[in-house]
């Protein structure tokens, strides 16, 4: 009882203290925790254990990894002595923080899932630790954006790195929380591209980011309820099943993912199933055309492969010689 005493007292002393000295105090314990290492993030927690946001394989044990967000938890050999929280509480004021300066600033926009990582009014060198004046975390700034403490906290406390997902990619657009995107791959999928989405599980949904937390962090085979607008009437949706994300973040996000074949942002084949190895297709394979329409980017991709939800027909490239392949 005595010991427990003496450290919850240190630990008080030790926020009470960071809160005193604000963010200098939070400058140094980046600085003495060697939270920031080049272009990845490094962050002493418990147990002893370090968060590590790196698009590079930490050269240490690894626990967890979440290869959408870059993350990863990894052995801290060294423990540092005053790991770093995630600050869930009221918060008035944040900074972002590296090894030698703060700058103080706020959200600018937060984060909407996978695809969309907020946006933090600071030219702080990057990348950082946006933290309270007390040193808990607030979220990581990186090169892409901020991943904010609703990410982080999820990756740390769940024992695995999957994310649910109901097949819909949205945004906040006057009033309505709009779905933009609904896989054409999922079986008996009620949703629409122009839905305005209203309530999620019977409770209401205020943004965009909110639902995207909602679907997201939920079970993989959990089934949930979706009320959405659709031309001036309303509709509930109910068992409809979370399954397992495939694609998002640092992987692309066109659908296809869903029946296992994955592109980088020129288009290229960069990861197959064994399905789609049976259509002839290799790593390398270059996507030119979808129903005869030339696309750009992932974006056009997913458009268009939306657009014909019972067959599309792909064009690739190969070493100056192209090919079709079917998808159903």
């Amino acid at each position: 009882m005595f010991v427990r005493l003496v450290i919850g007292l240190t630990f008080l002393f030790i926020n009470l203290y960071a809160c005193k000295d604000g963010y200098f105090s939070c400058v140094a314990k980046v600085k003495d925790s060697t939270s920031i290492q080049n272009d990845s993030v490094s962050i002493p927690i418990k147990n002893n254990k370090r968060l590590v946001y790196s698009k590079k394989l930490p050269n240490a044990k690894i626990y967890k990894h979440d290869e959408f967000l870059n993350l990863y938890i990894i052995e801290d050999k060294k423990n540092f002595k005053y790991p770093f929280d995630i600050n869930m509480r009221l918060q008035l004021g944040s900074a972002a923080v590296n090894s030698k300066t703060f700058a103080e600033a706020k959200v600018v926009q937060e984060q909407v899932g996978l695809n969309t990582l907020g946006k933090y009014s600071t030219k702080i060198k990057i990348p950082a630790v946006i933290t309270s004046s007390c040193c808990a975390l607030e979220g990581i700034l990186t090169p892409d954006g901020m991943i904010d403490k609703y990410y982080l906290k999820h990756f740390m406390e769940n024992s695995s790195a999957d994310y649910g997902d109901i097949g819909i990619r949205v945004k906040d657009e006057a009033k309505c929380i709009k779905i933009t995107a609904s896989n054409p791959y999922l079986e008996n999928n009620p949703l629409k591209r122009g839905d305005c989405v209203v309530a999620f599980d019977s409770k209401k949904i205020s943004s965009s980011a909110e639902l995207m937390r909602k679907i997201l962090f939920s079970k993989v085979s959990s089934k949930h309820t979706i009320k959405i607008k659709r031309d001036g009437k309303f509709y509930t949706f109910k068992d409809i099943q979370a399954l397992k994300r495939t694609g998002g973040g640092e992987i692309s996000d066109t659908f296809l993912e869903f029946r296992g074949i994955y592109f980088n942002k020129k288009l290229y084949v960069v990861k197959l199933s064994k399905h789609f190895k049976e259509y002839g297709l290799k790593l390398g394979d270059r996507l030119i055309q979808v129903n005869g329409v030339r696309i750009k980017n992932q974006d056009e991709l997913r458009e268009y492969v939306e657009n014909f939800k019972d067959f599309s027909t792909l064009l690739f490239e190969r070493n100056n010689f192209q090919f079709f392949v079917n998808i159903k």
